[in-house]
Parts: C-alpha cells; sequence; structure tokens
C-alpha cells in the first residue's frame, strides 16, 4: 500500500467500529481521487464511506458560494477565513441534497443518526469540496493536500482531517469538519496544533447538549 491508502484503510477500518458497515478501499480511494466538477461530484457518509451519493451544484447555488470570496482575498490569513465559511455553505446544500443535514458534530455519540458523517467522511468531503473551490479559481494561495490522520490509538483515538498548505510560507493546515454539526464553518488551525489532539473549547463534542443544534458561517480560523 501507498501511504495514502494506508492511511485510509487503517483509519476507515478504526471508525467504522461505530458504524454498521463501512464501503471498500477501492471505492473510497477512487471517490479521494475524483476530479469533481459542478456537475457532478460523488460524497461520502454514513461512516468509513458506507455510502455515496453523486450530486451537482447549480450555478445559482454555486453564486452564493462565490460571494463569499468577495472581496478577493489579499493574504493567506483571509483566503483561510473565507475558505473555512465556504466549506460549512458546500456542506450545507450537500446536506439537503442527500439527507445528511441532520449530521451532528462528533461521530461515538450520534453513530446510529441518519445521515451522520464520521471523520473519514468529513476529510474526504471536505478535500473534495476545497478542490471544486480550486478548480474554480477560488483558491489561490494554498494548495490542497492528502488527508491525514493522528494518533492510531498511541497518544489517543484515530481521527482524520483534511489538510491545505500556505504557498508562501509552506506551512500546513488541518481544514476539519468533523468538530461540528452539518452547514457549520470548517474548522482550520495550524496542523502542527491539531496534531496535538486540538479540538475547540466550543465544539460540542464529548458534550451534553443543552440546546437545539444551530449552524453557523461565521469563520472558525486560527493562526493567522
Amino acid at each position: 500500500m501507498n501511504s495514502l491508502t494506508s492511511r485510509l484503510f487503517f483509519s476507515t477500518i478504526l471508525f467504522s467500529l461505530n458504524f454498521s458497515a463501512y464501503a471498500a478501499l477501492s471505492d473510497i480511494t477512487r471517490i479521494f481521487r475524483q476530479t469533481p466538477s459542478l456537475s457532478q461530484f460523488e460524497v461520502c457518509h454514513s461512516g468509513g464511506c458506507a455510502e455515496s451519493n453523486q450530486l451537482s451544484i447549480s450555478d445559482a447555488e454555486w453564486r452564493g458560494v462565490v460571494q463569499l470570496f468577495s472581496p478577493k482575498a489579499t493574504n493567506a490569513a483571509d483566503e483561510r477565513a473565507q475558505l473555512s465559511r465556504a466549506i460549512g455553505e458546500i456542506e450545507r446544500m450537500v446536506g439537503a441534497k442527500n439527507g445528511t443535514s441532520t449530521d451532528l458534530a462528533g461521530t461515538f455519540d450520534s453513530g446510529n443518526t441518519p445521515g451522520q458523517l464520521d471523520c473519514n467522511d468529513e476529510a474526504i468531503n471536505t478535500t473534495t469540496y476545497m478542490r471544486l473551490l480550486k478548480a474554480n479559481g477560488l483558491v489561490q494561495l494554498h494548495e490542497i493536500e492528502d488527508t491525514r490522520t493522528r494518533n492510531f490509538f498511541f497518544t489517543g483515538w484515530p481521527h482524520s482531517t483534511a489538510v491545505i498548505r500556505d504557498i508562501k510560507t509552506g506551512e500546513r493546515y488541518a481544514v476539519d469538519s468533523w468538530f461540528y454539526d452539518n452547514g457549520h464553518a470548517a474548522t482550520i488551525v495550524p496542523f502542527a496544533t491539531w496534531k496535538a489532539n486540538y479540538q475547540p473549547e466550543d465544539s460540542p463534542v464529548g458534550k451534553v447538549r443543552t440546546v437545539q443544534p444551530v449552524n453557523s458561517q461565521a469563520s472558525n480560523v486560527q493562526g493567522k
């Protein structure tokens, strides 16, 4: 196995323990390696990419995403803030199309929730959304990299994320949509921070919910 395939294999097996099924590794790799377009792209859900859907985004829907990048960012920090909000908006659109609008933050307290995503689903889908943004000229100051996984049980429970790299500085950032409910802006923090078991203080993961979920389009970015 190459390094990407190995990461996908082990992280998918581990996280899918909380779900009833998971996709074949060949399907996960195919979806991750797709060249997405607005007229056709594939997304994962139900844990370990156990289910997937072919979807599209209309020109009218995409205009709403484009507006989030106006005015055009003149520095990488501003582009990350725009990217954070755009991922949340695309996730909201996708959720309305394939029934994943009910996706809750985290995995282990919600594995049987209809439309639920685990961190592997989130990492793969977020990478797909960023590739769509990159292909359409909205992300210009960052490169989209492969997903990464932290821990593997040795220092905590395994967890995966999408990753970007600042073209100018070379610094990598985790782009993580798992910490919040569907439609919330993605969390973007320096990769080293994320690797050290970072979790946002206001994330619902591991906490008792006392209020109904509220989607947020405010960017959720650290490391400016």
